[in-house]
């Protein structure tokens, strides 16, 4: 059961820590993104505790939390360490809830991790810990980032053969991908459904580009 006040103050604290980031003040859609990033890890993790049998809350609660260090200016190896820091915000935030010690700990290692799988404070790679990093991952495998990747890489910009060559290289990464392990059984299920989704989305992009300049032969 989703404890949705203890979930309400967290969504409150992120969004507070957010509002008072310059750096995300002056780039808006680098603050909504991170929002909307972490609202969707937080239902993929929930599904995952669902299944799992974690702590729905827990696993909420971490994945909400897991990149609130976004809300700081990133100096030299900025991104790298954004998991550790993200641990230290959320520490005495866990401690104001009430969560039991043993568990901030926990929570607190999954997010510490969930860049590199390296904390700065020894912790165990439980399954509830992984699970975090691999409900960050799915998100970043999913509808929306198909979508967001194409924008960025100006795909629509580039010349047919080029278009044609970055098609090949991503079908060939993402069959690669694919078979990355995860930490649990819907983990490595709900990986390999939006790896096959956006497999299956590229390679339909590339029969139409083949159809786009030439009939084809029967």
């Amino acid at each position: 059961m989703l404890d949705h006040e203890l979930v309400k103050k967290t969504e409150e604290f992120l969004k507070q820590k957010f509002d008072a980031a310059i750096y995300l003040n002056e780039h808006p859609k680098d603050k909504a993104y991170r929002i909307e990033h972490s609202y969707r890890v937080a239902n993929i993790g929930r599904e995952i505790a669902q299944n799992e049998g974690f702590d729905e809350t827990e696993m909420v609660i971490a994945c909400l939390l897991h990149d609130i260090a976004y809300c700081e200016e990133f100096g030299e190896n900025g991104w790298q360490d954004h998991g550790r820091h993200s641990a230290r915000i959320a520490r005495p935030f866990l401690k104001e809830l009430g969560i039991p010690e043993d568990r901030i700990h926990d929570i607190c290692y999954g997010i510490a991790i969930h860049v590199d799988e390296k904390a700065d404070f020894p912790g165990e790679k439980t399954a509830f810990a992984l699970s975090v990093g691999d409900a960050d991952n799915i998100d970043r495998f999913d509808a929306w980032r198909i979508h967001e990747t194409l924008a960025h890489d100006a795909f629509l910009e580039m010349r047919y053969e080029e278009k044609t060559e970055y098609l090949r290289k991503r079908l060939t990464r993402l069959r690669e991908l694919r078979e990355v392990p995860f930490a649990t059984k819907t983990a490595d299920a709900l990986w390999r459904s939006r790896v096959d989704f956006y497999i299956d989305f590229l390679q339909k992009l590339a029969v139409q580009m083949e159809r786009s300049c030439s009939v084809i032969d029967d």
